[in-house]
């Protein structure tokens, strides 16, 4: 590159950054500009690690229009998040960058985005990566892009490698679309949230040969303007009472991070009927109420948002003025991902950790949820062949869920295994190898994070140097602003009225248990002779139980009463009084004439005890017991699985025997059928359709506690 060329470039970049800040006195932070010349001058690869707020966008709006000037193609962009697509599209605007998005909220727009392409309108184009598998953009669309492609650019890098933090299968398959390019298109790859390890195996992915390695730029990923603090108090109930009594003292409006939709749902609805202007935020929220969530946020129309990590990568408000998490994330990569929200335009922000007892059971359960077995596997493989199958008609082939299944599917198809194509899925006929060691190291990297996250709570030393050094940041240092370094800055005190305030909520009881209404798609091929809709005079009524295991409150002590070392005894007087009070508030159209209890291996004590007590407070004569059809030894392992298997498992499994039966024919009315733990809600599907079969007018179904 000669030096006019560069000086050139160089005059080019610095007018087009004051153009997209509207400030005439920008400069480029340091590694931005030698980003851009990489791209556009040399058409390199590279590699990007800065901190939130550094100004990564920056580089790959201002090179595009560097390249675009120079006769190349649009930019394709790769983006995890709509909210992260919705803000970089207005970013880019700004910038006079034409930018337009594809995804699966605006589907209403491909046909014209497509011809916009086709007309040269477009600079960037956004996509997810779940996009680059699509049929028909993966084999008619991206081809066509690719071949005039001015630039790639991967956003949140991390993603690809599945040693980050938050790695998604689809972003794998960029190492082969990368593979691909032809010879002068720039890739970028960008992230603030990235270790050695993970920089090494992105760095990898993106190297097109030895001779042309992957130029990384890494800056310090100190936040200056976080005041980090961690607060320890013993109970939900003194945590909640802690927000209740001081959120209004947190500078302008925040985010506050809870582990499970549950406890957001919980906290949102406590903080609101204390006054506080807050909203609860999930993967369960619908997309254009989140949209419409996010923007009230960025307005300073909400002091919060209680939300799970939904919220997390590509929000982007600039003031956002504190943080605040209620649990722990699993390590502090992530956890140092999501207070990145907080202080990207401001001198100060605040950022409380305020972990909880039940952290660690919950690291446990999404560990494990995210990790593909080999027998998992090897059923889904063993039903694919060269006709497409659709994922619901393969979910009722193997025992396995929705959800983790997508994510199976997702696994085997960047490991070339299956493929995806229209109507379905195929097996390429590939062979495949359960990389056990990989899993395994994956694994133990995972128990390693959740370590850190324990001595950054216990910390002696400055926080914000602790998670520069688990980001491996050479330049750590103390931060002299965190609650180690000077301080606790915040208050710890939870006034007596505060602390009531959370218990009377925590406190709260009864959760609606829908009925099912339908038979699972397949049934009959498990050997269950049922489908379409229930038949109502087979259908139980809607249900209730006490609380779900994943509450704040009386998930508690339901955890605890269903821990696999917690023996099987007696239902204690409080969980009978919280159960009361649940079918006190029921609200039932005609009120339970008699109980039934459900048969239980594992928990037959609590359950008997249960049955007998609300028979003695309700006066309700316990009619008796369903009887077991099959037994299975206690330890035996039950289907963890989807419906249909889930159905199987518990088809003709109990019947109504001959005591019940002359029981139930001496009364007219609904009954109670009560059982420990509701998950699939098929048990009590079967058993409440026996009971209906055997002349009960009505089953409404009680459980202690809900999987949920």
């Amino acid at each position: 590159m000669t030096t006019s060329t560069a000086t050139d470039i160089d005059a080019e970049a610095l007018e087009l950054l004051r153009a997209l800040t509207a400030r005439d006195d920008a400069v480029f932070h340091d590694g931005q500009l030698e980003a851009i010349r990489a791209l556009v001058s040399d058409r390199r690869r590279a590699l990007v690690v800065q901190r939130t707020g550094w100004g990564k966008s920056a580089v790959y709006f201002i090179a595009t229009l560097l390249l675009r000037r120079r006769g190349t193609g649009p930019t394709l962009l790769v983006s995890p998040l709509l909210a992260l697509m919705r803000d970089q599209v207005a970013a880019a605007r700004r910038a006079g960058v034409r930018a337009v998005a594809l995804n699966s909220a605006n589907a209403h727009e491909w046909a014209d985005v497509q011809q916009m392409l086709l007309a040269d309108e477009v600079d960037v184009l956004l996509v997810s990566p779940e996009r680059l598998n699509n049929p028909r953009f993966r084999d008619e669309q991206l081809p066509l892009l690719v071949d005039r492609l001015g630039m790639l650019v991967v956003d949140e890098a991390h993603c690809i490698s599945d040693w980050g933090h938050d790695f998604r299968p689809d972003y794998r398959r960029l190492a082969e679309l990368i593979r691909t390019l032809p010879a002068g298109v720039p890739v970028l790859a960008t992230t603030a949230t990235a270790n050695e390890r993970v920089v090494a195996d992105v760095g990898e992915q993106l190297t097109a040969s030895p001779d042309a390695p992957v130029l990384t730029i890494r800056g310090s990923l100190a936040r200056a303007s976080l005041r980090l603090g961690v607060l320890d108090l013993p109970t939900s109930r003194d945590r909640l009472g802690w927000l209740l009594a001081h959120l209004g003292d947190l500078t302008g409006s925040g985010i506050i991070y809870a582990l499970t939709i549950s406890a957001a749902d919980d906290t949102a609805r406590l903080l609101r009927d204390a006054g506080h202007d807050v909203q609860s935020y999930s993967g369960r929220t619908d997309p254009e109420e989140r949209e419409r969530l996010e923007q009230r946020l960025k307005d300073n129309d909400l002091k919060a948002l209680v939300a799970t990590s939904a919220l997390g990568m590509g929000f982007d408000k600039p003031d956002l003025g504190f943080v605040v998490h209620l649990g722990a994330p699993s390590s502090p990569v992530a956890y140092y991902q999501q207070i990145g929200r907080a202080g990207r335009a401001t001198d100060n922000a605040d950022v409380l950790l305020l972990p909880g007892r039940e952290d660690a059971e919950i690291w446990q359960y999404f560990a494990t949820a995210s990790m593909p077995s080999e027998a998992r596997a090897d059923a889904v493989l063993a039903e694919l062949g060269d006709a497409p199958t659709s994922t619901p008609a393969l979910e009722a082939r193997v025992d396995i869920k929705r959800t983790p299944l997508e994510l199976l599917l997702k696994v085997l198809d960047v490991d070339g295994a299956v493929r995806r194509v229209q109507g379905g899925w195929v097996s390429t006929g590939r062979p495949w190898v359960y990389d056990r060691e990989r899993y395994e190291r994956i694994a133990a990297a995972r128990v390693a994070e959740q370590q850190s996250m324990i001595e950054y709570q216990r910390a002696t030393t400055c926080r914000m140097q602790m998670l520069q050094v688990d980001l491996d940041d050479p330049g750590a240092e103390p931060c002299g602003r965190c609650d180690v370094c000077a301080g606790p800055w915040y208050p710890s005190d939870v006034s007596s009225d505060a602390a009531a305030s959370a218990a009377s909520s925590l406190d709260r009881v009864g959760v609606e248990v829908e009925p099912r209404a339908q038979w699972p798609t397949g049934a009959d091929r498990a050997g269950v002779p049922v489908k379409g809709k229930i038949s109502p005079d087979e259908r139980v009524e809607q249900g209730r139980a006490l609380a779900r295991l994943t509450d704040l409150g009386w998930g508690t002590t339901l955890r605890e009463v269903f821990a696999p070392t917690t023996a099987d005894q007696p239902v204690t007087r409080a969980l009978v009084d919280g159960c009361v009070r649940v079918l006190a508030d029921w609200g039932w159209a005609e009120r339970p004439v008699g109980i039934v209890a459900m048969p239980s291996q594992g928990r037959p004590a609590l359950v008997a005890s249960l049955a007998e007590a609300l028979g003695q407070v309700g006066r309700l004569p316990v009619l008796g017991q369903l009887t077991s059809v099959r037994s299975r030894p206690a330890d035996a392992p039950r289907s963890g699985g989807n419906s249909v298997y889930r159905l199987a498992d518990v088809w003709q499994s109990v019947e109504v025997g001959p005591e019940l039966a002359e029981a139930l024919a001496s009364v007219s009315g609904p009954v109670l059928l009560v059982d420990d733990l509701v998950d699939s809600r098929w048990t009590m599907t079967v058993a409440g359709r026996e009971l209906r079969r055997a002349g009960a007018s009505a089953v409404l179904p009680f459980a202690l506690g809900i999987v949920a």
